[in-house]
């Protein structure tokens, strides 16, 4: 029988006041047996743990988890663990179960000061404002200043069921263009870039040195030294109906406003504007049965899903879209990509 794989870590928890946990932040992780309740180490969160409530109606409670990574989500403590060991690097996409994450994590408003429950938002947002402008105006007359405006302005980033991935992880020798659009889960190697219109989302990313300026799906990941170009998407989980993994493999293009719904191998480059499916018709272009007018070979594009070397295209005289070898991959920029 198999040892069961599991990971741990001591981390800070929001709970609203009807006792849901809206976020967990674990500043430190490790992949292993936990050690027992008596050998554990302190969490030293320090004074950032309060039970009484704040304005925001949250309060920070340290929470000591231990996951079981082939089994599914049993709460948003597990849930949570499991997203930052994806982006912490110590697990990669479509190698955790994550089955059941939705229905255990809460639909949050994610703010400059923190996570708020939706129900009561509108009355704790005025809460935390009226809180932040009477702070500053007592230190205003305790120091002999002038009255000061409001000081506080609650800003929402977004409502969701997942954070953004830098408020809780930074991976090192990354670049993130706009850090709304990296969710908490995602997988970015060394000598990443997402820029400012890419987005990569959670159970997904790069192995790699790797450009993003298009779309990575739920459970896609993408080699080292591939492109996905801007405008660009791929076929993710989700819109497989959770079965389907597609893939990018090294040194390929996925050319602007292009979009696959099948795995590209190594060395591979589809053209900008395509968009090839599982039952997409390809032709096998062959010079040589071109030449002498023999018909060529046309396969739906499941047939060549995760195949190397491949170039496709669509004939811009036929219109009919054509697979070509191609022998080399693309080459990125070193010095752009020096992160």
């Amino acid at each position: 029988m198999a040892e069961e794989r599991t990971a741990y870590g001591w981390g800070l928890a929001s709970i609203d006041a009807a006792g849901n946990t809206l976020d967990v932040w674990y500043p430190t992780l490790a992949v292993g047996a936990a050690p027992a309740e008596a050998d554990r180490p302190n969490h030293d969160f320090g004074v950032l743990v309060h039970d009484e409530p704040d304005a925001r109606g949250v309060r920070r409670v340290p929470v000591f988890t231990v996951t079981s990574l082939d089994e599914p989500i049993a709460n948003a403590e597990d849930a949570y663990l499991k997203l930052h060991l994806l982006s912490m690097r110590l697990a990669k996409p479509n190698t955790l179960n994550l089955d059941g994450i939705f229905a255990q994590l809460a639909n949050v408003v994610w703010t400059n000061y923190g996570p708020f429950a939706v129900p009561d938002f509108s009355l704790r947002k005025a809460d935390v404002e009226a809180a932040a402008t009477a702070a500053a105006q007592s230190f205003a007359a305790n120091a002999g200043l002038p009255a000061v405006a409001p000081a506080a302005t609650v800003n929402v980033f977004g409502v969701d069921k997942f954070p953004r991935m830098i408020d809780y992880v930074v991976p090192t020798g990354v670049r993130i263009g706009d850090a709304d659009r990296v969710r908490l889960g995602a997988h970015l190697s060394e000598g990443t870039t997402v820029m400012h219109a890419g987005f990569v989302n959670f159970n997904a990313g790069t192995l790699g040195v790797s450009m993003v300026e298009g779309r990575v799906s739920q459970g896609v990941v993408v080699g080292n030294g591939s492109d996905i170009g801007g405008g660009a998407s791929i076929m993710g989980t989700l819109s497989g109906g959770g079965k389907l993994r597609n893939s990018i493999g090294e040194h390929s293009l996925l050319g602007a406003n292009a979009g696959i719904g099948i795995s590209l191998g190594d060395n591979c480059v589809v053209e900008a504007g395509l968009y090839i499916t599982a039952g997409t018709k390809v032709t096998i272009w062959d010079k040589a049965k071109a030449a002498t007018g023999e018909p060529l070979e046309v396969v739906k594009g499941a047939d060549l899903s995760g195949k190397d070397n491949i170039l496709f295209i669509r004939n811009s005289v036929s219109g009919r879209i054509e697979a070509r070898y191609r022998k080399t991959g693309i080459e990125l920029n070193e010095k752009l990509h020096k992160n």
